[in-house]
């Protein structure tokens, strides 16, 4: 048997990981990424518009700070998140910011004098000052207070990828591309590493390191359309949930992007609203303004997703062969905006549209983007229920976002998280047990064993005919609005489906460079993440974020103040098994409240009179959470005059 010894697995190549990697390597440990891809083309590089950070720079954003990211942050959530979190979020951010600067990534600057831009679709002046000339610029995106979503035009998540990969390969972190984990070695306790296949010759082989971080991402194809590339499966999460030990926190909360192009599903940057763009109907009314009279287009993304799908449903949509959508508009920024700020999308809508977006609409609709909830960790970025394995970025619940994600902040969380964990993952690296070779045998020969039954049955199901099955149910029953009738019935065929995939045969008996075998060696775990989030979804009765029931409207802080936490119970189980983490109320920084979209019909949680009556008396100044390793405790810079 092969076997790899490292101090430190990551699983996943993209920014969190990456940076977790780096974080490690300094420290002097031995450190290995495995990716399914190059790094520089993980789904990392797909984000557009920018990462969010109190920099303060801007005219538009002074007076911005920690405390302002922060509440925005945790009304983004709908107060589901863990405030301890983003706490340490929002104070290390201004430094990934500036720390990416350093490294090479050409965020876009500030000119100081007179500038034109767009607000609330009239164009204004401002003019920037003198001091700010060559700092780094920020932009306006949804549910904010401040313009804070630094960026670069809008190929940022691109631009930042490209830099941190460098950055790896600058410290000779080596990622073994094409290398996918199976599953997870483990003693009960304690994790050790991986059972990894080669995607190119099928070899099977052990993976053992005193950690392992998960950072692969989300779990978007589960979906038949989404905005995330086409390996973002969930896999990490199955494979974290296949050991009976790990739990996937929040699995119901998924964000629906509203404006992804119709039919291909290819995100538009909410910098398009951002600096100006407009939503308009069938009729080429701007009709944002008549839900939103306060934020418009740039209230938070589960609000404007569910605009948009009411006023589809109302009969404002535009007909089209794919489904009624709606129109972009950001004509009026014009065209060197466009092609200065908003290349990407340019691009998009020509390559994909055959459209010029500085004269063309673009046909838009609310699209599957990203999973708030994954692998639950505690502050420090470990599992509480498998020590040894740590979990970063899209594939982690840390809880920064509770049930709805503020645009520009899963970029800036993917660089922040693998900052202040990848600390934690060295220390956990330096104190953990050495490695156990023949537990790390006995994980492989049942993974081979596994694959050798797959190969030698001759009849059974298709696995592209279930896949497709389970994408078709995801979307049509466990979308933007939910209701009880519909996720029983996508739990019960989704349980079936899963029942089903135990029979999988496959046509092609290569073992080696055999997509028809990796998509068989994947689904069962995809359908087992899609029924922690259709379960979830229908027992949480209530709607918080983007987690929209029709039949619970309210937001119910008394009974649903609460992390769900779903374990997978055993191989042969077919569903998971719920329960639930609350979320305490008397030590919140910010008490529950009105999130200020709609009308205000939250049933309130019994402490949280209390709680804010305690924080009127006596304020608190609330020190930074222990977890905060420190070299990332000292006071953020800003440039005078900007406080």
């Amino acid at each position: 048997m092969k076997t790899v010894y490292t101090d430190a697995l990551v699983i996943g190549g993209g920014l969190a990981g990456l940076r977790v990697a780096i974080a490690c390597r300094q420290r002097g440990l031995d450190t290995l990424v495995l990716s399914l891809v190059p790094a520089k083309r993980s789904h990392s590089a797909a984000a557009q518009g920018g990462m969010q950070a109190s920099l303060a720079n801007a005219r538009k954003g002074e007076g911005d700070s920690e405390d302002i990211h922060f509440l925005d942050t945790v009304r983004g959530s709908d107060w589901g998140c863990d405030q301890q979190v983003a706490r340490l979020f929002t104070h290390v951010a201004p430094k990934a910011v500036r720390e990416a600067a350093a490294w090479g990534v050409p965020w876009t600057r500030i000119r100081a004098g007179k500038r034109k831009v767009i607000i609330n679709a009239r164009q204004e002046e401002l003019e920037e000052p003198a001091g700010a000339h060559g700092l780094i610029n920020a932009r306006d995106f949804g549910g904010t207070r401040k313009w804070r979503t630094c960026y670069t035009a809008d190929g940022t998540g691109h631009a930042m990828l490209y830099t941190m990969d460098n950055q790896a390969i600058g410290l000779g972190i080596p990622v073994h591309e094409r290398q996918e984990a199976l599953a997870l070695i483990h003693d009960g306790e304690r994790c050790h590493g991986a059972v990894v296949r080669d995607l190119i010759t099928g070899e099977l082989y052990a993976c053992i390191a005193r950690t392992t971080t998960v950072a692969t991402g989300g779990y978007g194809r589960l979906w038949a359309v989404s905005t995330n590339a086409i390996i973002c499966e969930g896999t990490g999460q199955g494979i974290a949930l296949e050991t009976g030990l790990a739990v996937l926190g929040n699995p119901e909360a998924v964000q629906f992007h509203p404006t992804a192009i119709v039919p291909a599903g290819i995100l538009t940057t909410e910098g398009c609203r951002g600096d100006g763009g407009v939503l308009r109907d069938v009729d080429g009314l701007r009709f944002m303004p008549d839900y939103e009279p306060e934020k418009k287009e740039l209230a938070s993304r589960d609000v404007v997703s569910r605009r948009m799908t009411e006023h589809i449903r109302s009969g404002k949509g535009v007909p089209s062969p794919y489904g009624p959508h709606l129109w972009l508009d950001i004509t009026q920024l014009g065209r060197a905006h466009i092609e200065k700020n908003l290349r990407e999308v340019q691009e998009i809508c020509q390559h994909f549209l055959g459209i010029d977006p500085a004269v063309d609409w673009i046909p838009v609709r609310p699209t599957q983007h990203y999973s708030m909830g994954g692998i639950r960790t505690d502050v420090r970025g470990e599992s509480p229920t498998l020590k040894g394995l740590f979990s970063v970025g899209e594939a982690a619940c840390w809880d920064l976002h509770g049930f709805n994600r503020l645009g520009g902040n899963s970029l800036a969380e993917t660089v922040v998280a693998g900052m202040v964990v990848g600390e934690h993952v060295a220390d956990a690296s330096l104190a953990a047990p050495g490695p156990d070779a023949q537990l790390a045998r006995t994980f492989v020969e049942r993974e081979a064993a596994a694959i050798d039954a797959l190969l030698a049955r001759d009849d059974g199901e298709n696995v592209f005919a279930l896949r497709h099955e389970m994408e078709q149910i995801m979307m049509d029953k466990v979308g933007i609005f939910r209701h009880d009738a519909t996720l029983g019935e996508a739990v019960a065929a989704l349980e079936a489906l899963l029942e089903r995939s135990r029979r999988l045969c496959v046509r092609d008996k290569r073992r080696h460079a055999n997509p028809e075998l990796v998509a068989a060696l994947r689904l069962p775990r995809m359908l087992k993440v899609a029924l922690c989030v259709a379960a979830g979804a229908r027992a949480r009765t209530e709607s918080r974020g983007a987690h929209a029931r029709e039949d619970f409207p309210q937001r119910n802080d008394r009974d649903w103040l609460s992390r769900t936490l779903a374990r997978w119970p055993s191989a042969d189980a077919t569903r998971p098994e719920l329960q639930y983490e609350a979320l305490d109320v008397m030590a919140m920084e910010l008490p529950p409240g009105y999130r200020g979209y709609g009308p205000d019909n939250a049933i309130a949680h019994p402490d949280t009179r209390r709680r804010q009556q305690a924080l009127a008396d006596q304020p608190v100044d609330q020190p930074l959470p222990d977890a905060l390793p420190a070299k990332y405790r000292p006071a953020n810079q800003r440039r005078p005059g900007a406080q």
